[in-house]
């Protein structure tokens, strides 16, 4: 119910463009990752739920071609997007690995005037595309509050960073360590880097635990890291000692709040983010004008409301 009305909020608030009227062939977007990862298959499924709406809604099928590279690199998701392009979709919705990197590429689809919508991410300076996503400040700060009130506002501490040069993860990065600054008795001792993956996540987090036994505490910037940081603090044997707060709402996530591992998570709403992200596309393939900023918002997840 509560999609459903916010399908028909959208409508409303943007009028059929007369394209629409005259061509019932479906509409065609290309929804590209920073990785095969839970934390996307989540924004996938927001994605489809779009759709099957939007398709039920105006008539007209949208359908979702959902293609993810294998490992989070910026070459490869940069081969996938300009495969992408050379089909002409309607529409790309990309979570970019590099504003840089990708911007090259970018440019490649505005040449070939595919639209473009960015979801978890900001979009090259200068480009006018809709980001949709949650406050990445705000989200690490949140972490990072949460877990200076759970160690006394003093003690050593370890940021995981997810991949060093997506914009997301170094903004949390960012706010994290002005937040941990703001306490005189907290010192960032260490930072992992887990490239979105939950086994080098846990390898880091062991290493890190290990060369710093007083650590007190964790907090991550991407959805892999926090798990693969609480699989590493139940097996040293470490719950309640090392306080995790984590990222995101994936299942093992939630898991270890439940057993006591970590504290809480501040979510990012990825089934929203990929709901949204497909209704800004589908405006954009209609002709229409998009917001520059979607803000999904953000979940604090504790053993209270999970």
């Amino acid at each position: 119910m509560k999609t459903a009305f916010l399908l028909a909020t959208a409508l409303l608030l943007a009028p059929m463009a007369a394209r629409a009227a005259d061509d019932h062939a479906p509409l065609r977007f290309v929804l590209i990752p920073k990785t095969v990862h839970p934390w996307f298959d989540k924004v996938n499924t927001g994605a489809q739920a779009a759709a099957d709406l939007l398709g039920k809604t105006t008539g007209r099928k949208v359908e979702i071609e959902y293609r993810a590279p294998e490992t989070a690199d910026v070459s490869s998701q940069n081969d996938i997007i300009e495969r992408a392009i050379a089909t002409h979709p309607d529409g790309l919705i990309l979570d970019l690995l590099d504003e840089k990197g990708n911007h090259a590429t970018m440019l490649e689809a505005v040449d070939e005037k595919v639209p473009m919508t960015v979801f978890d991410s900001l979009p090259p300076e200068g480009m006018d595309i809709t980001a949709v996503g949650a406050d990445f400040c705000e989200q690490g700060t949140i972490a990072a509050q949460r877990l200076a009130g759970l160690i006394g506002e003093k003690g050593e501490v370890a940021i995981m960073i997810g991949v060093p040069t997506a914009p997301n993860h170094t903004r949390r990065a960012e706010c994290e360590r002005a937040t941990f600054a703001k306490y005189p008795q907290i010192k960032v001792v260490a930072t992992g880097i887990d490239n979105d993956s939950i086994e080098t996540a846990q390898k880091q987090a062991s290493a890190i635990m290990q060369a710093h036994p007083d650590l007190a505490g964790w907090v991550a910037c991407d959805a892999a890291g926090p798990v693969g940081i609480g699989q590493a603090i139940r097996e040293s044997g470490r719950t309640g000692k090392v306080r995790e707060v984590g990222l995101d709402n994936l299942n093992d996530m939630i898991q270890l709040i439940r057993d006591g591992v970590a504290d809480s998570s501040a979510s990012s709403r990825p089934e929203m983010q990929g709901y949204w992200a497909v209704i800004a596309a589908w405006q954009r393939a209609l002709g229409q004008k998009t917001p520059k900023y979607i803000d999904t918002g953000i979940d604090v997840l504790t053993r209270k409301n999970i």
